[in-house]
């Protein structure tokens, strides 16, 4: 299952803060289940709230496109992730440099898990119609 957040599909139809998928800085995360996602109108948005739960650290999502409603960018690689926690969530989230204004955008669940064990972590999006996500 994922979800787009409610904040998020606001700023992608214009309302402020904007979200450019193209020219912003868009990071996926690995989060732990720890976090309880809120996707819902007036449920969370700001990356602040999940950044405690992280799983090794954000990566960009280079060479994003965007086409036909459809997002998608370059798989993303997490190096020499300490071992601890599972990861059981992806967020997608546009960096500002500070969590309490970077807005949230996307949550990727019902992928499974990896528990991290000092070793690399690489992500592959979806090579069918929906790539990282479709609005």
């Amino acid at each position: 299952m994922s979800a787009l957040y409610a904040f998020a599909k606001a700023s992608l139809l214009g309302a402020a803060p904007a979200i450019n998928l193209l020219t912003d800085t868009i990071r996926a995360a690995l989060v732990t289940a720890s976090y309880t996602p809120n996707t819902a109108a007036g449920g969370d948005q700001y990356w602040s709230v999940a950044s405690a739960n992280v799983v090794g650290t954000p990566q960009q999502i280079t060479s994003p496109t965007v086409t036909g409603g459809v997002f998608n960018g370059a798989g993303v690689t997490y190096t020499a992730v300490p071992s601890g926690p599972a990861a059981t969530q992806i967020l997608i989230y546009k960096d500002t440099g500070t969590p309490s204004t970077s807005p949230l955008v996307a949550l990727i669940t019902g992928w499974g898990s990896v528990t991290p064990n000092g070793g690399n972590i690489a992500i592959t999006w979806d090579t069918g119609a929906n790539k990282i996500f479709a609005l």
